[in-house]
């Protein structure tokens, strides 16, 4: 067996965890990178997305994130986009009031604290309603057609 030098050890190790860092990076950065742009401005913004499977892993991923996530799909699970949203209410202090297309199945919501509707219709019209409380935690409203 020979014998390797302690510098040569290290060096190698070195070179190895940068290696290991820089692809940590890049997997970090491709998950973000999936993530559509934001819209909206102040206490209430938005962003819909989770076309094809990387958008939708990390739309999903942040979730749990945001006070308010809107699922919409099928009765059959088949997701759904192009759905019409309208979020009214909040409290006295914050009337947020949010109206958007949104162009994929999954939408994350940022909202001030307090109660709010929301308002959807489907492509063909078909339209529901849900109140959620956003506060203290995650929200999902779920919207079948």
């Amino acid at each position: 067996m020979s014998h390797v030098p302690a510098p040569l050890v290290s060096s190698a190790l070195r070179r190895m965890l940068l290696a290991c860092l820089c692809a940590a990076g890049a997997v970090a950065a491709q998950a973000q990178g999936a993530m559509p742009s934001w819209q909206g401005a102040g206490t209430a913004r938005y962003v819909c997305g989770g076309i094809g499977s990387d958008e939708s892993a990390a739309m999903r991923a942040a979730m749990k994130d945001h006070p308010l996530a809107l699922l919409f799909a099928r009765t059959d699970g088949a997701y759904m986009a192009n759905v019409d949203v309208t979020i009214k209410g909040g409290d006295a202090n914050s009337a947020a009031a949010l109206a958007f297309r949104a162009n994929g199945p999954v939408c994350l919501v940022d909202l001030p604290n307090g109660r709010y509707v929301i308002d959807v219709a489907a492509p063909g019209g078909a339209a529901k309603s849900q109140t959620v409380t956003v506060g203290g935690g995650s929200k999902t409203a779920d919207f079948r057609f």
